[in-house]
């Protein structure tokens, strides 16, 4: 009886180490978790990202006022009749 006690405990005891500090045991699962929340904190930035990117490419699509926009900050276009100044900062020492 005392031997099948002892061989019980043994196996338990075997178990229980596998569970917490063996492979795919409880640390591997934490970590897995914390790998998964930051993969979908990583995806949900890119999707705002994506759909800022999609509203200005449908804004370019359908509007002149954005491409005109974009001429004026990005290339330095202006239109006819306007008169275009460039103010310059003084240096400071």
């Amino acid at each position: 009886m005392r031997l099948l006690l002892i061989t019980f405990i043994f196996l338990f005891s075997l178990l229980q180490y596998h569970l917490w500090f063996g492979k795919n045991g409880l640390q591997d699962h934490r970590e897995l978790v914390k790998e998964v929340d930051h993969a979908l904190a990583s995806n949900a930035e890119l999707r705002t990202r994506n759909q800022v990117m999609f509203s200005e490419i449908d804004n370019l699509k359908t509007g002149t006022d954005a491409i005109e926009e974009r001429a004026r900050n990005e290339l330095g276009l202006i239109k006819k009749g306007e008169t275009f100044f460039r103010i310059i900062p003084k240096e400071e020492l």
